[in-house]
């Protein structure tokens, strides 16, 4: 009777461990894919922000009208007027009248 005990609390102890590391996953799942600034572009015309992230630029352009996700882990954004800003990953860039604005 003692061992059929024991057994069953190394069942019940691997389960939570098992739900909780499940759980943990989910959370960082979600939480991972939750952050990422978008830029929208509502010119008619195709604008150009460059984005510095880990240490790589790349030109984003944008065709009128489009938006887009980029940005997930924070970054460097250079606006059409040359200013630099810096994002977490949360905001968007919205682009109008070739003038970017940080919401």
């Amino acid at each position: 009777m003692p061992c059929e005990m024991q057994q069953r609390r190394w069942e019940h102890r691997y389960c939570n461990m098992w739900k909780s590391l499940v759980t943990a996953v989910a959370l960082l799942a979600v939480s991972g894919s939750a952050h990422a600034a978008s830029a929208v572009n509502k010119d008619a015309e195709t604008r150009t922000l460059v984005v510095t992230e880990g240490g790589s630029k790349t030109d984003l352009a944008l065709a009128g009208g489009e938006t887009v996700e980029f940005c997930q882990n924070g970054c460097f954004v250079t606006l059409p007027n040359g200013d630099l800003e810096a994002l977490t990953g949360s905001e968007t860039v919205e682009i109008s009248g070739g003038v970017a604005r940080i919401k």
